[in-house]
């Protein structure tokens, strides 16, 4: 039986032009639009595709409709289905293991996880990290996987990259080395060798795919050329398990100032995110975004810091993690929103050679 999200990827690749009233013009204008497969079609609204694609609202409906037959989309499946596929989902390890557990295993595969907080609370190390443990073995709570960083606040310094691999202990680091082919055998691995270490930095530098966004447009083109590089990857060695952005919201917000310019905003910031979820179902990658806070100057009890982005961000996020900081370097992790794990909270540290237990 083919899995779900293998039959979606085979269908991202089928040609546009095969569906009934679509031409070379209109595939062109459908794929500029960022509807690149089937399945993105399938869930379109007539309303919307015929904008997108300059064709009459009836003939919209139409390849809508054969898109959803050729996706095999908009049935139910039963229980235990959804229970085989989410047994494919990964857990990749945040390097603490308090904030794991209160994660249920780990940050998931196929899932946006959002993770917010004030300047200086910690959300760079956070990507910063899990693009270090996504690269290492599962028994070490890796994924094996590669990594894409979307930088919007140029925030990303490989230089923190090499601290990071620097701090992770000995047996997590010869392991390692094996799985990246710096070594053969698990004997010759040596966390003590500081060329071996040198080489398994590089190694895993060349592993990370990062993009620096100019303006939201560019973050928003840089999100679809994720799903290239995703998509063109499973098959490789190191398949991409991880797709950082950090930050979310920082040229949405900077951008659209104003109440008059929100809705067009938000809408923008709509399409964005589900470019960002396409990513993680169709490649079974995990989606870590970093957002900003604002204060709410309504709230009377308790902490006035919210997230930015609205409703739509907040109903987007599978999880949503808030940072804070606490004394020296200590971060108190809270989880905020999660669909199967109770609320809660865990305290790390953030030392030089990345998060570490309290």
């Amino acid at each position: 039986m083919t899995h779900p999200i293998q039959a979606r990827g085979m269908a991202a690749t089928e040609d546009l032009e095969d569906l009934p009233g679509v031409g070379p013009a209109t595939a062109e204008k459908l794929r500029e639009n960022g509807y690149e497969s089937y399945q993105g079609i399938a869930v379109a609204s007539p309303g919307e595709l015929s904008n997108t694609a300059d064709v009459g609202e009836s003939s919209a409906a139409d390849i809508i409709q054969a898109a959803r037959e050729a996706a095999d989309i908009g049935g139910f499946e039963s229980g235990a289905t959804v229970l085989e596929r989410r047994e494919q989902i990964g857990k990749l390890s945040w390097g603490v293991e308090e904030v794991d557990e209160l994660l249920g295993g780990g940050v998931e595969t196929q899932s946006i996880t959002e993770v917010y907080g004030e300047f200086g609370a910690g959300k760079s190390q956070v990507t910063h990290q899990l693009a270090v443990t996504v690269q290492l073995p599962a028994e070490h709570g890796g994924l094996e996987g590669s990594a894409i960083f979307i930088d919007s606040e140029d925030t990303f310094r490989p230089e923190r990259i090499e601290q990071m691999v620097n701090g992770l202990d000995d047996e997590t680091i010869e392991a390692t080395m094996v799985l990246h082919g710096i070594v053969e055998e698990a004997d010759d691995a040596d966390a003590g060798d500081e060329a071996l270490v040198e080489e398994l930095v590089e190694s895993m530098l060349d592993k990370i795919h990062v993009a620096k966004a100019f303006n939201s447009n560019h973050q928003i083109l840089l999100a679809e050329k994720a799903q290239e590089i995703a998509s063109e990857s499973q098959d490789d060695e190191f398949p991409v398990r991880l797709l950082a952005v950090d930050s979310l919201t920082a040229h949405f917000r900077a951008e659209y100032v104003g109440r008059g310019e929100l809705a067009e905003r938000q809408q923008k910031l709509n399409k964005h995110l589900h470019d960002l979820m396409r990513v993680g179902d169709l490649n079974n990658t995990a989606v870590v975004v970093t957002n900003q806070v604002a204060s709410n100057p309504d709230s009377f009890f308790g902490d006035p810091t919210q997230p930015i982005g609205g409703n739509i961000l907040g109903h987007t996020s599978t999880f949503r993690m808030y940072l804070r900081k606490s004394k020296n370097n200590k971060r108190i992790v809270k989880l905020v929103d999660a669909p199967n794990l109770p609320d809660g909270e865990a305290v790390m540290r953030v030392e030089e050679g990345g998060l570490m237990a309290e």
